[in-house]
């Protein structure tokens, strides 16, 4: 991942630029390896670069043969080898980054640019010959950006990676929505990204067809293990991140075969899906955390030990979660408790992961809003209602999951990778028909997808999974590391949080009041670092399906249907 920070129509970019570049300055967290800007017009463009392709030629803003057009890019474009011999043919590329591609596709195809690429990003693009900047992001959001306006600058619009990086320069701070592209021209976002499955009301009739998603998301893997630089993976030992695991070992094996040399030394996947370029260690490394004895622990290692990757276990104590918490506040930019709990565990391995030298990993994050893995789908009262929970889930991703593994992960300056969230992977699985994924008493929660990967049927092919992985119980992370951990934030919160605290919420947060002790904590943290209101109102909290049954706590302990792990 990398930092983006861009400001248009200002009045004064000169002067205002040792501010912008300060303001960048803020998220070089998120891209240790080099710092670029161009100034042109009324326009600015920082940029805080992570390498991770095209090392030598990458750094940006990237621009055109003549500087005309300045692009700032945040994210990997997994299709860009494709797209430099297809849509692109017949541009003067200058670097071989995946990411330069997006220029001659503004060229050709103007604000449906981001129709045409195939990857997780947050880009500004400046237009000098038309004094015009456009803005798009990934069509999940698995990459954050925000926009902003500043009363003090009228006609100003400003763009970042991250909030930190507009909250001194803007008193007006929205959430970029993903699937969006915005246009300074006529100053309006558009959605550009509209799948078939968007609107709920239409509940898909597809058969399902077991072999398609496993190819589908083999695919979606292999296309994510694009890289000059080692990478690992993520390894709770839950069905998700083991699946992923599993099928990127086999992928970096087959990678370490010899292949006949190639003229072509772009890193990606061409026309046939094959991956070429690039470089990886010899064997895949896995990564895991949580407390002493904790569950995910136990599980990862048999997975490990089962794919055999080179796993790295690392724990940590209650103390140290609780001395990270402020810090895991202030990277993600949230109070909401679900996303707290599971991002302090993710943010401490980060920090272990990047001092190894590693600076990407996959992770498992989508697959419980695809196939509705979540315990209280199984309360669900119909298929109808049950596609309809799992495309708003699919919806607020951004706000949730993919916030967590992308800004815990960017506070070290390492990237997170999410295969589960593939464009073509969504397509194929949210059109299935729901009556398929439902949890019934014969279906534990994503059955088809652990039948997917269930080989025992075919002799001839490996298990991905030991028969214990594959059909374990889902547990979300926050619980998976150590179910202490979630006693401990309570029971802290309760010491830090008085009786008469609680029972006077400031004045300043309105109707968004925190109903336990440990979600008014979280918020005075989020308030120390972020007292404007605009900061606030980017966040969303996670609210509780009531009428499914559905617990107040998220913690997955408190559904009737959960299974102790301990």
């Amino acid at each position: 991942m990398c930092g983006i920070f861009a400001c248009h129509h200002h009045p004064d970019v000169v002067s205002f630029k040792p501010k912008a570049l300060q303001m960048a300055k803020l998220i070089r967290h998120r891209g240790p390896d080099w710092s670029g800007n161009f100034v042109k017009n009324n326009t600015i463009i920082a940029h805080e670069r992570l390498a991770i392709v095209g090392l030598d030629s990458g750094a940006q803003p990237l621009t055109n043969e003549d500087d005309t057009l300045a692009l700032g890019v945040n994210g990997e474009i997994y299709n860009h080898v494709i797209l430099r011999h297809k849509s692109c043919s017949g541009y003067n590329f200058k670097t071989q980054s995946d990411c330069e591609v997006i220029i001659p596709l503004y060229s050709k195809y103007d604000i449906d640019c981001p129709n045409y690429l195939d990857g997780m990003f947050a880009f500004v693009l400046y237009d000098a010959v038309k004094d015009r900047m456009i803005a798009a992001r990934d069509p999940i959001g698995i990459t954050t950006l925000y926009m902003g306006r500043a009363s003090t600058c009228p006609g100003a619009v400003f763009f970042a990676s991250e909030m930190k990086a507009l909250s001194e320069v803007c008193d007006d701070i929205m959430t970029f929505p993903p699937g969006h592209v915005y246009d300074s021209s006529t100053d309006k976002l558009t959605r550009y990204f509209k799948p078939s499955w968007w609107d709920a009301s239409r509940v898909p009739t597809t058969p399902l067809d077991l072999t398609a998603i496993r190819t589908s998301l083999e695919s979606a893997v292999r296309k994510r293990l694009m890289s000059e630089v080692p990478y690992g993976v993520l390894l709770s030992g839950g069905l998700d991140s083991s699946l992923i695991a599993s099928i990127a070992a086999r992928e970096t094996a087959k990678a370490q075969q010899p292949v006949e040399a190639a003229a072509e030394t772009l890193t990606g996947v061409d026309e046939n899906g094959n991956l070429s370029g690039g470089g990886s260690w010899p064997r895949l490394h896995s990564f895991a955390i949580g407390l002493p004895g904790a569950p995910d622990l136990v599980a990862a290692r048999k997975v490990a030990d089962f794919i055999g990757t080179v796993h790295h276990e690392h724990t940590f104590t209650l103390q140290e979660g609780l001395d990270a918490l402020s810090d895991v506040i202030y990277h993600l930019e949230t109070f909401d408790v679900t996303t707290i709990r599971a991002s302090t565990p993710m943010y401490l391995l980060s920090r272990k992961i990047k001092a190894m030298g590693v600076k990407m990993v996959l992770s498992g994050e989508g697959s419980d809003e695809i196939f509705g893995g979540y315990l209280y789908f199984g309360a669900a009262p119909s298929k109808e209602e049950f596609h309809s929970e799992t495309v708003q889930r699919v919806k607020n991703l951004h706000l949730a999951d993919c916030l967590r593994a992308n800004k815990s992960t960017c506070a070290w300056g390492l990237e997170a990778r999410v295969p589960f969230l593939d464009k073509q992977f969504l397509e194929l699985v949210m059109n299935i028909d729901p009556a398929e994924k439902m949890i019934t008493k014969d279906r534990m929660e994503k059955y088809i997808l652990r039948k997917a990967f269930d080989t025992t049927d075919e002799p001839s092919e490996k298990a991905y999974l030991p028969a214990e992985i594959l059909w374990r119980q889902k547990e979300q992370f926050s619980d998976g590391v150590g179910y202490s951990w979630i006693d401990c934030l309570k029971d802290t919160a309760e010491q830090f949080v008085s009786d008469e605290q609680f029972a006077s919420p400031k004045a300043s947060w309105g109707a968004d009041v925190p109903t336990t002790k440990e979600a008014y904590w979280y918020r005075c943290m989020f308030d120390e670092h972020f007292p404007s209101k605009t900061c606030a109102e980017t966040v969303m909290r996670w609210i509780p399906k009531a009428d499914w049954g559905c617990a107040e706590d998220p913690s997955g302990r408190f559904v009737k249907s959960h299974q102790s792990a301990l």
